[in-house]
């Protein structure tokens, strides 16, 4: 492994790899009810990332409830079962190590709404219909 993955860099094939089977491992699992805890029976929860370390001892398992309700309660609830899901984890995704896992709320559908609104503020469409027109000049 190259020092760009030890330092933070682009992840490398094996990591991204490691990360979309864990990712589809939890969906799995979410989707068929296999975590028996009232706050996720009633919550439907997509997984949109997972990102791994280097050595592939820790996976950031990034979660979001459908329609963004309720954030806080889902993590307590992934949380509280951390160890099951970790060895259904390490059971579904053959690897030498089960990886530990932490989970994060995905702020990324937030972040692209706050990209979005800007881009339609009436001072960016003024600019961009000018930068339009200097490059058709």
């Amino acid at each position: 492994m190259s020092r760009l993955h030890h330092k933070g860099g682009e992840p490398s094939q094996r990591m991204l790899r490691v990360a979309e089977l864990i990712r589809h491992a939890m969906a799995d699992m979410l989707s068929r009810g296999d975590i028996n805890d009232p706050v996720l029976e009633k919550q439907v929860v997509t997984i949109p990332t997972v990102r791994m370390s280097p050595d592939l001892k820790l996976a950031t398992i990034f979660v979001m409830p459908l329609g963004g309700g309720d954030l806080k309660p889902v993590i307590e609830a992934l949380e509280k079962h951390r160890k099951f899901l970790r060895g259904e984890i390490a059971h579904r995704v053959n690897l030498k190590f089960a990886p530990d896992v932490r989970f994060k709320i995905d702020e990324s559908f937030e972040n692209s709404a706050k990209i979005d609104a800007l881009l339609r503020r009436p001072e960016v469409q003024r600019d961009l219909g000018q930068k339009a027109e200097d490059e058709r000049d």
